[in-house]
């Protein structure tokens, strides 16, 4: 036990205990003097301690169990998916989260990205190293990532259900596909966003009156939002707005602790949760931004190099896969708040309020520590 926990990444655990203070402060700004968010700060730090325990776990367990049943923790998320459009409440027009005991929420699409990685990681271990195949590996890998994506956007859930699409990409990558394959996908995405756009402006008005309808009005406010920032209405693109402002005016050292005016004014909504950015670029400026992106780098290149030093190809697919899974979370929150991606409900990784979230990027933590820990654990013993 004690050589396993020799072999943890001591310097990403580090990095998360500088996170966990930065985001303790970051949540108890932003939930200051609002009776709605009573002591989120405090309940930071729990998640925080369940999700170190949580690490600890994972990496004395063996993480090739958990590619030997990876099928049924995959229909496990598949089924989650499927019962939410049952028993989980609607929640700003979407059923995405289950109601426990206690005020707590439990979101199945977050636990579904692990459950996807360790699909994917199996599927393409198959092939030893060797280059995946067009009319087996491939169409496989892509009907494991189609059936949640699509179970996803009903939901609907757009930011959870890209994140699928990119985790699937990064691991393809690492996969050792042919570039032939590679560009014609590339191909085909900009294809079909081209086609896209084609469609919403030719259709904007069928578009609108249909999701109006499905009570899915939301959905158009965002997306239009992106395409036609300069045409939209204020209170349409008042979160973008308001975002770039508030960043903005941070400058080089931002207000100061908890002394961001338009998040105490209001005008930044959920700032302990999707927008907590804002909160970083008003009260810490460019410096605490820049802070918290080298942190992110350091983060992510350590995952990196516990990939390229796993024995077993299905441990770096595992990690890759993480690591797409976060620099993706990290890319769009940030660019959703600086205008350079449409707004979605995507967490800032480890600095966000949200215990599911937390504790699903900590056990991914402590898979890429289980990685480290049994790699030189003969495959019969497990």
């Amino acid at each position: 036990m004690l050589n396993r926990l020799k072999k943890m990444d001591w310097m990403m655990l580090l990095i998360l205990v500088v996170m966990m203070g930065f985001s303790t402060l970051l949540v108890r700004s932003a939930t200051h003097g609002n009776p709605l968010y009573p002591n989120y700060d405090l309940k930071t730090l729990i998640y925080y301690a369940i999700g170190f325990v949580v690490i600890l776990v994972c990496t004395l367990f063996d993480y090739r169990l958990l590619l030997k049943t990876w099928y049924v923790w995959y229909g496990i998320g598949l089924i989650l998916l499927v019962l939410v459009f049952k028993f989980a409440p609607s929640i700003n027009g979407a059923r995405s989260w289950f109601e426990l005991p206690g005020g707590l929420k439990f979101q199945p699409a977050e636990f579904m990205k692990l459950f996807l990685i360790l699909a994917i990681a199996a599927i393409m271990g198959r092939r030893q190293g060797d280059p995946l195949r067009m009319k087996s590996d491939v169409p496989l890998v892509a009907a494991s990532v189609f059936i949640p994506f699509v179970l996803v956007m009903v939901q609907p859930d757009l930011g959870n259900a890209v994140i699928y699409i990119f985790i699937t990409l990064g691991m393809l990558w690492i996969g050792n596909i042919r570039y032939t394959y590679v560009l014609a996908g590339m191909a085909a995405v900009i294809g079909l966003l081209m086609l896209f756009v084609t469609l919403f402006n030719s259709y904007n008005t069928e578009i609108f009156d249909y999701l109006k309808a499905h009570d899915k009005v939301h959905w158009y406010k965002r997306i239009n939002t992106y395409i036609h920032p300069d045409e939209v209405s204020s209170d349409d693109s008042m979160q973008s707005k308001y975002a770039k402002i508030a960043i903005g005016s941070g400058g080089l050292a931002g207000d100061g602790f908890m002394n961001g005016d338009s998040k105490n004014r209001k005008f930044i909504p959920y700032p302990y949760s999707d927008s907590i950015f804002v909160v970083v670029g008003e009260e810490f400026g460019f410096q605490g931004a820049a802070l918290l992106l080298l942190l992110y780098f350091l983060f992510i290149y350590r995952m990196i190099i516990s990939a390229y030093q796993a024995a077993d190809l299905r441990g770096s697919y595992i990690i890759i896969g993480i690591a797409s899974m976060m620099v993706f979370q990290i890319f769009e929150n940030i660019g959703m708040m600086i205008g350079l991606m449409p707004i979605t409900g995507i967490t800032l990784p480890f600095i966000s309020y949200g215990g599911t979230s937390l504790l699903l990027n900590m056990a991914c933590i402590g898979l890429i520590f289980s990685i480290r820990a049994h790699q030189n654990k003969p495959e019969s013993e497990v």
